[in-house]
């Protein structure tokens, strides 16, 4: 399994932070339980947030590059005279 990348670790923590406040915020809850509960929850969306940002791909070389054909070929003109 790869290593997350500083993208996915950036958009993980910022997305558990900013929803827990949300969430906090719009349930108004004072108890132990509610913020346990919403601390999962949105530790769960951090998880889903990172693992969903795309991976950097490999890049290829100019070596190991494949020349593109022509996209159109000349064909040789017969003077009908």
């Amino acid at each position: 399994m790869p290593r997350p990348t500083a993208a996915q670790l950036v958009y993980g923590s910022c997305t558990v932070i900013f929803s827990t406040l949300a969430m906090l915020l719009l349930s108004q809850t004072s108890s132990g339980l509610g913020v346990t509960v919403i601390a999962l929850a949105a530790l769960g969306l951090g998880l889903l947030v990172a693992m969903t940002v795309p991976l950097p791909r490999a890049r290829t070389t100019g070596a190991a590059a494949e020349p593109a054909e022509p996209a159109h070929q000349e064909q040789p003109v017969s003077s009908a005279l």
